[in-house]
């Protein structure tokens, strides 16, 4: 468990492989290739694409849920996606015998979607291979107006009982997930550079994959993190979906090597605890 800006983050991500991004404390997963036990107790997921690696574990979440007599889950997904996803789970019912119950919320690019009262998942496009979106969580919120701060309690409710209104509106964007995308997603969406958390894929972190090569897989390079330095006004990123050819220890050290030390603080990387596979000279 990691605790990033605030924000206590569970999460599994690598790429091609394997994505889930678990937030306890706001009772969601960004995305659900493989399903963690502790991920079934979430009744939301946002997914960002229909990748098997970030969508495949959604049956067994919902199946699981249903046996354990929890609530039907929601799922919120590209519009595009949700009548095939539909289909997927009409199949599943006539191969389980089982019902599934659940909610699908299909939200086009632009759209809100309302978590909870006071925080709003807002979609925005990403470029990948195929349709996809990355989420702005919102978080909005009453804090006392400024020029009544230090007044005495009976005074602040005296000003109440006569119909003053004491507070004021102030909203933020709390968390912001790319998925899969292009560095331009960045450079687009200002809430993603304003989040106090910006979850973030980083696939490639080197020369063993070329910039040009992971733009044409609708991926991010560490290079490209580097160049546009200065826009991140975050307080924490956490990259994800590291190429599984990256050991734990060698990433970070590629990522804390390379990094400027305006960016250097604010990284984590998240990796897996594995070594490295054996490099073999080419035939």
């Amino acid at each position: 468990m990691l605790e990033l800006a605030g924000v206590a983050v569970e999460a599994v991500s690598v790429g091609g492989v394997e994505t889930c991004i678990q937030l306890p404390g706001l009772g969601l997963c960004f995305d659900m290739g493989v399903c963690p036990r502790r991920a079934i107790r979430h009744p939301l997921v946002l997914f960002t694409h229909a990748h098997v690696d970030h969508m495949a574990g959604v049956v067994h979440h919902c199946a699981t849920r249903h046996m354990q007599g929890m609530a039907p889950p929601t799922y919120v997904m590209p519009a595009r996606n949700a009548e095939a996803f539909q289909d997927m789970l009409a199949v599943w019912r006539r191969l389980d015998g089982s019902d599934l119950p659940c909610r699908v919320v299909p939200l086009e690019a632009g759209g809100s979607f309302e978590i909870r009262p006071g925080l709003v998942a807002t979609a925005h496009p990403t470029i990948h291979r195929v349709v996809s979106q990355g989420y702005v969580l919102t978080e909005r919120r009453y804090k006392l107006r400024p020029e009544l701060a230090g007044l005495p309690g009976p005074e602040l409710a005296a000003r109440r009982a006569a119909g003053e209104r004491l507070t004021v509106e102030v909203a933020g964007p709390l968390v912001a997930f790319t998925g899969d995308s292009r560095i331009e997603v960045i450079e687009r969406v200002e809430d993603f550079r304003r989040a106090r958390l910006l979850i973030m894929e980083v696939t490639f972190l080197d020369e063993r994959v070329s910039v040009a090569r992971t733009r044409e897989k609708g991926h991010i390079h560490l290079d490209e993190v580097i160049e546009c330095a200065e826009l991140f006004q975050n307080e924490a990123i956490l990259l994800t979906h590291l190429s599984a050819r990256y050991g734990a220890a060698e990433g970070r050290r590629i990522v804390q090597r390379r990094l400027p030390p305006s960016l250097r603080d604010r990284v984590t990387l998240l990796v897996e605890e594995r070594e490295a596979p054996e490099r073999r000279p080419a035939p």
